[in-house]
C-alpha cells in the first residue's frame, strides 16, 4: 500500500485537470425511480431544496468534484445538480455518465444503448440537463459493456474531446481488463470503480498507478455500512435500492437488513477509523486517501449535515501507513 500526505486536491488523471481529494455522488439527490418491474433504484425520498442547500454549503467547504449520472433519478439528478450551481460553473468539476436508457415522465430504466448515435444523444441530452456547454469527465456507465463495443465508443469520447464538449473521459467498472480499453485513449482520465474498507480494489489502483489515471471511488462508505447508522439494526426506507438489494449490491439482505458479518467487520476497525477525532466515515474516506494517491471518493449525500461531515474528513487527511497496517491484520482475521 502506497501513502501520501495530507492534500486537499488531486489530479484527474493526466488531464491537467485539478480537484478536491474529495468529491460528492450525487446519486441519491436524483431521488426515487425505479427499473421496468417497480424495484427501486434510487435512495428513496428526497427534498430538492436541501439537495441544493447542500451541494452549495460543499462549494463554501472547498468541494469542487461532482459526480451524477443521466440515469439517476431518470435524469433528476443533473437537473438538480444545474440548479445548484447556476452561476458558479466554473468553479467545478462536473463529471457525469452515458449508457442506460430512462423514461423521464415515468423516472424508470428501460435499458441500456452503446451506440456511438446514442451516445452523442446522451451528451448533448446531458448538457441541457445541466446547464452546461461541457462535461469536464464524461463516462461510460455499462460496467459491463463489450469491449470491442467500448472501443468505439471511447474513439467518440475523443472526438467530444477535441470539439470542447468533454474535457477528459472515463469508464466507471470493477473490471481492470475494460478498463484497460478505455485506458488506451490519450483524453482518458479515471476510472471509476469500487473500493472501501471492506472492499478493496488492488487490481484496479495497480492499473491506475501503471496508466496514470486517477481512481474515482464509488461506494466509499460501503452503501451507509461505515458510517455506522446500522449498527444498531436500523434497515433502510421504502424507496431505498438496499432494501430490495439486487445481487451486485453486498452487505445488505431480505428487506434490507445489513449482513450480521459486515457490521462486525464494521465494528473490528471502527476504533482504528474513529482515531484522532474523525467520525467512522471521515476515517473511511482517510483509509482511501492513504491506499493511494490517486483516489477521489465521492461518497454520496442527502442533506447538508452529511455533506458537513464528509468534507470534515479533508481536515484529517489521510490514515497513517501504521495504521493502514494494522486495518489489514484486523481485516485478515475476520475473514478467517
Amino acid at each position: 500500500m502506497s501513502t501520501t500526505t495530507s492534500t486537499s486536491t488531486r489530479q484527474l488523471g493526466g488531464s491537467g485537470i485539478t480537484v478536491s481529494a474529495l468529491g460528492l455522488g450525487c446519486w441519491a439527490i436524483g431521488g426515487e425511480w425505479w427499473d421496468t418491474e417497480g424495484q427501486p433504484l434510487g435512495w428513496g425520498k428526497v427534498d430538492d431544496e436541501e439537495s441544493v442547500r447542500a451541494v452549495r454549503r460543499a462549494l463554501d467547504l472547498g468541494v469542487t468534484f461532482f459526480d451524477t449520472a443521466d440515469t439517476y433519478g431518470a435524469g433528476h439528478s443533473e437537473r438538480v445538480l444545474g440548479k445548484a450551481l447556476a452561476g458558479r460553473r466554473d468553479e467545478v468539476v462536473l463529471a457525469t455518465k452515458w449508457g442506460n436508457v430512462f423514461d423521464e415522465s415515468t423516472r424508470t430504466l428501460t435499458g441500456s444503448d452503446d451506440s456511438p448515435a446514442y451516445q452523442r444523444k446522451a451528451l448533448e441530452a446531458s448538457l441541457r440537463r445541466l446547464g452546461t456547454d461541457r462535461i469536464d469527465l464524461y463516462q461510460l456507465h455499462i460496467s459491463e459493456a463489450d469491449p470491442e463495443r467500448a472501443a468505439l465508443l471511447r474513439e467518440q469520447c475523443e472526438e467530444f474531446v477535441r470539439d470542447g464538449l468533454i474535457r477528459a473521459y472515463a469508464w466507471s467498472t470493477d473490471d481492470p481488463v475494460r478498463a484497460r480499453v478505455f485506458a488506451q485513449g490519450p483524453g482518458c482520465a479515471a476510472v471509476q470503480h469500487r473500493c472501501n474498507v471492506l472492499q478493496d480494489a488492488p487490481e484496479m489502483l495497480a492499473l491506475c498507478e501503471e496508466s496514470g489515471l486517477a481512481a474515482v471511488i464509488r461506494s466509499p462508505l460501503a452503501m451507509g455500512l461505515l458510517t455506522g447508522k446500522y449498527a444498531d439494526g436500523g434497515t433502510p426506507g421504502a424507496g431505498d435500492i438496499r432494501s430490495a438489494p439486487p445481487e451486485w449490491l453486498p452487505g445488505f439482505g431480505a428487506g434490507g437488513a445489513p449482513d450480521e458479518e459486515w457490521l462486525a467487520r464494521v465494528e473490528a476497525v471502527r476504533e482504528i477509523l474513529t482515531s484522532g477525532g474523525r467520525t467512522l466515515a471521515q476515517g473511511a474516506l482517510g483509509w482511501l486517501w492513504a491506499r493511494s494517491e490517486r483516489t477521489i471518493p465521492i461518497p454520496g449525500f442527502r442533506t447538508v449535515a452529511q455533506v458537513e461531515q464528509n468534507a470534515g474528513a479533508l481536515a484529517h487527511g489521510p490514515l497513517t501507513s501504521g495504521q493502514l497496517t494494522e486495518l489489514d491484520g484486523i481485516l485478515a482475521r475476520t475473514k478467517d
